[in-house]
């Protein structure tokens, strides 16, 4: 049965992640259109888990450092004397692609996250008998 809860932890430890990650990017698009933002990203790592087993967490926030662009607007409260200011540097066709990637991802953890509980309770039954 360990390597039930073993799978289950890892898939479990993949949603988690997935989720982080989907969060980054809807916090990404929510801002694209926020003065001097940057694109939040989040990477993936490796660690052992209590029994050994892989899992996967996130890694630490880090911001895109691409320059930011200039916006000409003289009418902006934030415009400088030459009527620009600076905008920020989510491109919302790869958030968009993030996005799908990230769901993607997510939806094979569940259905693996799922199979297993299913072998599981197979198991389970056959026991019974």
């Amino acid at each position: 049965m360990s390597d039930f809860s073993n799978a289950l932890s890892v898939t479990a430890s993949g949603l988690k992640a997935q989720a982080t990650r989907l969060q980054h990017v809807s916090e990404n698009i929510a801002n694209a259109d926020t003065p001097g933002y940057r694109r939040k990203t989040v990477s993936f790592e490796t660690v052992a888990g209590q029994a050994g087993d892989p899992s996967v967490e996130t890694g630490p926030v880090k911001l895109d450092r691409r320059e930011l662009p200039d916006i000409f607007d003289p009418a902006h409260p934030l415009a400088d004397g030459n009527g620009y200011y600076k905008g920020s540097n989510v491109d919302l066709l790869v958030e968009i692609a993030d996005a799908r990637e990230a769901q993607r991802s997510y939806d094979a953890n569940l259905k693996m996250f799922e199979q297993v509980r299913q072998m599981s309770s197979g198991l389970m039954d056959l026991l019974r008998r």
